[in-house]
């Protein structure tokens, strides 16, 4: 969930005079999903500048749940027949001697957008369009896993992967698919971080948690989510065998994600599961982040603290501030980072994160602020020891070192310290 600016009740407020674009001019952007294209997909308020692709009404919270669509300028059509060739040569081999039958063309690329309540911008991904040449008539949707277009997110990824990094949890071997990295992602929306973690990390095994099945519905005939990583209550894959064009697309990474329609607490009360990462983003249609998944003595948290690995086990919350952040003449405070996370209610999450989770135990619990929106994350990792924490300075060179060597591992478009810039942290000896 975007937060651009947040009223004292805790809801968006969206018109355009309260947040600016990105209008810095830069030489080149290698990143497509960087904020300097976001008034491509933002959009006005009511939507009717998109094209509407899904819209339904939830009995889940979330209002009403539409799908936007809107087109995008990247990548150039120069690059088009490289990505043509890659799904002539991936149909190929899962269905060899068809020469003729894989022959792809592309048709485009839009942002989608995910909204509750035609207000809230929930989600957004970049789709590729292509048909077959000889089934031009069938029109296949992909999403790009590696394109990040909210900056929480991008926030959310940082600070996660360098924080567990830090605590001798081997990420190379994960990413490199030699060891089975256990993620959970609780709350769905179009998808874009538990795709983009299974298709980053090659080891990753990725559950996610979703209450509506709406939300579900949106993002796979919308956004294209892939459609076999859907599950059914026993565990079971809904689809026994993916579908011809899924396997083409998604091959390799539709297998690690699995996508649950469940209430968070019931499943983390019952899974076996131990996990290495657990990320958090699960904001309703009235833009409110459920008590039962932050009270300090829920079945959730404490079920949470039992499922999450002992020695590195870190998990990362998206969090709205709670207060006005404009000046009374609209403009915004030359210091933004110095005044988040604020206001009794985040103070609260982050409390019952740090001391549920860690308690007395070693551990470090700290806050980012991402970029251009009004979101932070809180990160609280287990496997910082007594020694690791003896110096302010040593734990935010440690971080900002480690955001460093991850980005090299992972080789991705966004530098990593713009989205970790550490604000505040909390140690337990």
């Amino acid at each position: 969930m975007i937060s651009l600016v947040i009223s004292r009740r805790g809801r968006s407020r969206l018109g355009s005079n309260l947040r600016q674009f990105s209008t810095e001019i830069r030489r080149h952007i290698d990143d497509e999903g960087d904020w300097f294209y976001s008034s491509e997909w933002w959009g006005n308020e009511s939507g009717s500048d998109g094209q509407t692709v899904f819209r339904s009404t939830s009995d889940k919270g979330n209002g009403v749940v539409s799908v936007l669509a809107y087109p995008s300028s990247r990548p150039n059509k120069i690059y088009w027949p490289k990505t043509e060739r890659w799904l002539q040569q991936r149909y190929a081999e899962i269905y060899p001697g068809s020469k003729d039958d894989g022959i792809f063309r592309i048709l485009g690329y839009q942002w989608r957008t995910l909204r509750f309540n035609d207000n809230t911008r929930q989600s957004t991904v970049k789709l590729m369009a292509a048909c077959r040449e000889s089934d031009a008539g069938h029109v296949y949707y992909m999403p790009q896993a590696y394109c990040l277009a909210v900056p929480y997110l991008k926030s959310m990824v940082s600070a996660g992967l360098a924080s567990v990094s830090c605590c001798n949890y081997d990420l190379k071997s994960a990413v490199f698919g030699k060891k089975t990295m256990n993620i959970l992602c609780i709350g769905h929306g179009g998808g874009s971080l538990p795709l983009f973690l299974a298709s980053t990390i090659l080891g990753a095994a990725v559950h996610i948690v979703e209450i509506d099945p709406l939300v579900i519905s949106a993002s796979i005939q919308a956004m294209g989510f892939p459609s076999f990583s859907l599950m059914t209550p026993s565990g079971a894959r809904a689809r026994s065998n993916p579908y011809l064009i899924d396997k083409v697309l998604w091959k390799g990474v539709h297998e690690r994600l699995h996508l649950f329609e469940a209430d968070a607490e019931n499943f983390i009360l019952s899974t076996p599961t131990l996990y290495d990462m657990v990320f958090i983003d699960a904001y309703d249609g009235e833009d409110i982040f459920p008590r039962k998944l932050w009270d300090p003595q829920s079945p959730f948290l404490l079920a949470l603290e039992k499922r999450l690995h002992p020695e590195h086990g870190t998990v990362v919350v998206n969090l709205h501030s709670d207060t006005d952040l404009l000046n009374e003449d609209g403009s915004e405070p030359l210091d933004r980072h110095g005044i988040l996370p604020m206001g009794r209610y985040v103070s609260s999450v982050c409390k019952s994160y740090r001391d549920v989770l860690i308690g007395n135990d070693s551990g470090l619990a700290f806050t980012v602020v991402a970029p251009w929106v009004c979101n932070s994350s809180l990160v609280v990792c287990r496997g910082f020891k007594e020694r690791d924490m003896a110096m302010n300075n040593f734990i935010i060179k440690t971080i900002n070192s480690n955001c460093i060597s991850v980005r090299y591992i992972l080789n991705f478009y966004f530098p990593f310290l713009i989205y970790c810039k550490l604000y505040s942290y909390e140690s337990y000896e």
